[in-house]
C-alpha cells in the first residue's frame, strides 16, 4: 500500500479568470508530509526496506528529508537526514518530530548530500537520493496517473523544477498516460535556475551558488535524467523572480486558503502574472501545486517584506 495519498484535483476559478482558460490544480500540498516528495521518497523507502535496509539516510533542503522521515516512521526503521545550514529551524523540527535524526553539513544541499553519502557508507544505511533515482521518478509519476484516471487531459502542464526529480516523474507519467506531445512549462527562480542553465549549455552544468530564497529549489545541478527527457518532450524553461514566487504564495493563500512555499509559488506565478506562455491556451492548464512544509504565515510575511525592498 503506497505511503502517499491520492491528492485533490481542483478547478481554480480565480486562476482560470487570470488566463481565460480552465486551470486545474493538483494539490500535492495535501500530502501527509505537505509536499509531493512523499510519492517518490515513500516508494524509494519502501523498496529499500523490502531489499533489507534497516536504516535510511537521506540529504535534503527540507521537504525530501521530511518525507523520508515520515516514511521511515511508517515503515518502522530509523532515519537520519543531513541538511545544509540554510534549512530552517521549523523544517528541522518537523523532521525531528517524526523521530528521525537531523545532522547539519555544509551551506548548500550539494554539500549536505556529500556528507550523507559518507554517513551511509559508515553506518550501512540505505542512501536515498532526494531526486536522482528511478524509484523517485516512478513515485512522482503517480500524480500524473491520478490526473489521467480522473479524466483530465490538459493541453499544458506547469511545474516547478529544483533538482529535477519532480519534472522527471511528471514527464515519465505523461509518457505513460499518452501525453507525450503535451507541452510542459518548467519554472525556476532566479538564483536557482540549474535546469535553465543546463538547457542553455546543452548539458547539465553546476551553478556557482544558490542565491534564491526558494531554497527547496536549491540544487546547483539538475539530474542527467531530466535533461535527457527534455530532449524528447516539449519542455519550455521559464525563470521568475523571488518576488513573483512569494507574491503568488500570498495570493494563492487568499484565493484557495492553502499555504505553500516559494518553490511552489514559482509555478503559480506564471499564471498569476499572466505570462505569455500560458495566455491564449486552447484547452486546460494543469498546475502541479508541489506544496512545501517549511512555511508559516509569519515566514510568508517576512518573505514578502524582503522581496519588496
Amino acid at each position: 500500500m503506497p505511503l502517499h495519498h491520492e491528492t485533490p484535483l481542483l478547478h481554480s476559478v480565480a486562476l482560470s479568470a487570470r488566463v481565460q482558460a480552465p486551470v486545474w490544480l493538483k494539490l500535492e500540498s495535501a500530502q501527509p508530509s505537505a509536499s509531493f516528495k512523499l510519492r517518490g521518497m515513500g516508494l524509494a523507502a519502501e523498496r529499500a526496506v523490502a531489499r533489507g535496509a534497516t536504516r535510511l539516510v537521506s540529504s535534503s533542503g527540507g521537504n525530501a528529508g521530511y518525507a523520508v522521515a515520515w516514511a521511515g516512521r511508517a515503515l518502522g526503521v530509523p532515519v537520519t537526514v543531513v541538511v545544509p545550514s540554510t534549512t530552517g529551524a521549523r523544517m528541522r523540527g518537523l523532521i525531528e518530530a517524526t523521530g528521525a535524526e537531523v545532522q547539519i553539513a555544509g551551506d548548500v544541499w550539494d554539500e549536505a548530500h556529500a556528507a550523507a553519502t559518507t554517513l551511509a557508507e559508515q553506518t550501512g544505511g540505505a542512501l536515498l537520493h532526494p531526486f536522482d533515482h528511478p524509484d523517485i521518478w516512478t513515485g512522482h509519476a503517480s500524480l500524473i496517473a491520478e490526473v489521467a484516471q480522473a479524466g483530465l487531459t490538459p493541453t499544458q502542464v506547469v511545474v516547478s523544477v529544483g533538482g529535477g526529480g519532480l519534472l522527471a516523474g511528471v514527464l515519465q507519467g505523461m509518457d505513460a498516460a499518452g501525453w507525450s506531445e503535451v507541452p510542459v512549462l518548467a519554472i525556476e527562480t532566479h538564483g536557482a535556475e540549474s535546469f535553465s542553465a543546463a538547457l542553455a549549455a546543452d548539458r547539465p552544468v553546476t551553478l556557482p551558488a544558490i542565491t534564491s530564497l526558494a531554497l527547496t529549489l536549491g540544487s546547483k545541478r539538475v539530474c542527467d535524467q531530466v535533461f535527457a527527457q527534455a530532449k524528447t518532450h516539449p519542455v519550455q524553461s521559464i525563470v521568475v523572480s523571488d518576488a513573483s514566487a512569494v507574491q503568488a504564495c500570498a495570493q494563492f493563500l487568499d484565493d484557495h486558503r492553502v499555504l505553500v512555499e516559494p518553490s511552489c509559488g514559482a509555478a503559480l506565478s506564471v499564471v498569476y502574472d499572466q505570462h505569455p506562455a500560458v495566455m491564449h491556451t486552447a484547452g486546460s492548464i494543469l498546475v502541479i501545486v508541489c506544496g512545501g512544509a517549511g512555511v508559516t504565515r509569519t515566514q510568508l510575511d517576512d518573505w514578502l517584506a524582503a522581496t519588496r525592498t
